[in-house]
């Protein structure tokens, strides 16, 4: 079983070429085009793992047009340090810096285009995982 991602954006062709350049994707399976000629269907694959994106109509408004996100990706790649180099090189705009969690894995943060947030990541032997922050004994804002 798998799970696909079904991304919207304003300019879909843009997506794909931007995609390919700062996270290594590549074009998949069809495209489609509407009426006016443009992609409004297509996917791509970065290793095994399938993206596909859409264009949804004019009344669609991207992360950035919102001011806010609504989800985010999280994508496991072999080298998150020479991951992080590529889309940094391409002009992603960067959420984190590579680091190491304490969950077990080394992960950084970059934005695209549109403002879809992307996080990649690769697992860490536990010996370099940071120590997992101590727990509140109230949530914040509590009395």
């Amino acid at each position: 079983m798998s799970i696909t991602p079904y991304l919207y954006y304003e300019d879909v062709a843009g997506a794909l070429k931007w995609l390919a350049k700062a996270f290594g994707f590549r074009k998949y399976g069809v495209e489609m085009s509407g009426p006016d000629g443009k992609i409004n269907h297509a996917a791509m694959k970065l290793g095994d793992d399938v993206t596909m994106m859409g264009y949804p109509g004019p009344e669609y408004r991207n992360p950035k047009r919102l001011g806010q996100t609504t989800q985010s990706l999280y994508v496991n790649v072999d080298d998150v340090d020479k991951h992080f180099e590529r889309a940094r090189k391409a002009g992603a705009t960067i959420l984190e810096e590579p680091k190491d969690t304490f969950y077990g894995h080394r992960r950084y943060g970059a934005a695209d285009p549109e403002g879809h947030h992307w996080y990649f990541a690769q697992e860490i032997p536990p010996s370099a995982a940071r120590k997992r922050p101590p727990r509140q004994s109230k949530p914040k804002g509590t009395l």
